[in-house]
């Protein structure tokens, strides 16, 4: 249908001021700059690293803030665990603000197992040594022996490797010294410190889960996390580490029944901190004792809820542990779901069979390769020996 004409014979100063053309000039976004995080590539989420740089990969680059990371617990909850320690050891080194909840262990004993940065990652200046001459010959042995070292890796590494770097690394037979780890600020709720009494309405939300989401509420209001709040201050990141939800020790029963009475109590409880997360600079790390849940529809729609989900299954106990397949390995990682932020689908891993082992103070995640004979790395750095 073609525009009217009653302006035609108009002189063009008579004209509405407004009759200009509708194309503007489209400006950047400005960006929130928080040391410790940077856009992500794919659709400019900011992110965060999980402190596992294997790990970071297979999320797409890390964690993007506001959204919840959900960990399928091993049987003996020992790399569960330790995925969540890393995550809080980045938001220390990064100077995050954090915020872990558990019902057995006290947060104080979680923080005082946190893993030790590698001094020579986390330094920030050294002092830079003389250059020496190209011809001595100690210049020339020392190329050899890095040449030699590194001609048999596979080259598979430098194709998955990250493009730039992000996170830190972290010595898992050392604990963070006190002085770092009290540099960082921590918010603590510990359940058997918060006594809950029966409510007299019916809510399908559990008191204890009801408490916590109410701490974290006063926290992210208190602190200045909400997106929202005036730009007064600098802005920061809000590390969420809530361990073990779903348990018995959280009053809940969904480990001890087929048909449990508080079945919906744990997913009424993610529909708030999910809703909590979207409208702040916080994001949350959940482990869930999957393994002891039977109702599979159930765990279905708690995944579901999440954006991100792995589960871990350790070797431990199991045949597997001396079956010589699996002799470089200490258990499988499964990725159950992936986030799709900002865009119609989500980036599908390049893998789907997983592994991950610790093996010389680092925990990695691997794709096993067997038509090359060996693993390929998910961007995993060498691990330095700090001896």
């Amino acid at each position: 249908m073609a525009a009217p004409m009653s302006s035609a014979g108009k002189p063009s100063a008579e004209r509405s001021p407004f009759n200009t053309t509708s194309f503007q000039k489209k400006t950047r976004s400005r960006l929130i700059s928080i040391p410790g995080t940077r856009p992500s590539v794919q659709n400019g989420q900011l992110l965060v690293s999980t402190g596992v740089t294997s790990l970071d990969y297979l999320l797409g680059g890390g964690l993007a803030v506001g959204t919840v990371l959900l960990i399928e617990e091993d049987r003996y909850d020992s790399y569960s665990r330790m995925i969540l320690k890393y995550f809080l050891a980045e938001g220390v080194v990064c100077r995050h603000e954090l915020f872990v909840a558990a019902a057995h262990d006290n947060p104080d004993d979680i923080l005082q197992e946190l893993p030790a940065p590698i001094l020579d990652d986390v330094a920030i200046h050294k002092p830079v040594e003389q250059p020496r001459l190209s011809c001595e010959p100690q210049d020339s042995l020392d190329a050899m022996k890095i040449a030699w070292r590194y001609q048999n890796l596979p080259k598979v590494q430098s194709a998955l490797a990250s493009s730039s770097r992000f996170g830190h690394y972290y010595d898992v037979s050392k604990t963070m010294e006190p002085e770092i780890r009290q540099a960082a600020k921590c918010h603590r709720f510990y359940l058997p410190e918060h006594p809950t009494q029966s409510s007299p309405t019916h809510s399908t939300m559990l008191q204890s889960y009801s408490a916590l989401l109410k701490s974290l509420q006063e926290v992210i209001h208190r602190e200045g996390f909400e997106v929202a709040a005036p730009m007064s201050k600098s802005r920061n990141i809000l590390r969420i580490g809530l361990h073990s939800l779903g348990s018995v020790l959280w009053g809940d029963d969904l480990c001890c029944h087929d048909n449990p009475s508080n079945s919906h109590a744990l997913t009424t409880f993610l529909y708030g901190l999910r809703a909590l997360l979207r409208s702040s600079l916080s994001v949350a790390v959940v482990t869930v004792p999957s393994h002891l849940i039977q109702d599979r529809a159930l765990m279905g729609s708690i995944t579901r809820l999440c954006d991100n989900a792995i589960a871990l299954e350790s070797f431990k106990g199991s045949e597997r542990e001396t079956n010589p397949l699996y002799k470089d390995y200490h258990g499988l990682l499964y990725v159950r779901q992936v986030p799709h932020l900002n865009c119609l689908a989500s980036k599908l891993p390049d893998h789907k069979d997983l592994a991950f082992k610790l093996k010389r103070k680092q925990f990695t995640i691997e794709a096993p390769c067997h038509s090359r004979g060996g693993p390929a790395l998910f961007g995993c750095a060498q691990v330095r020996n700090t001896n």
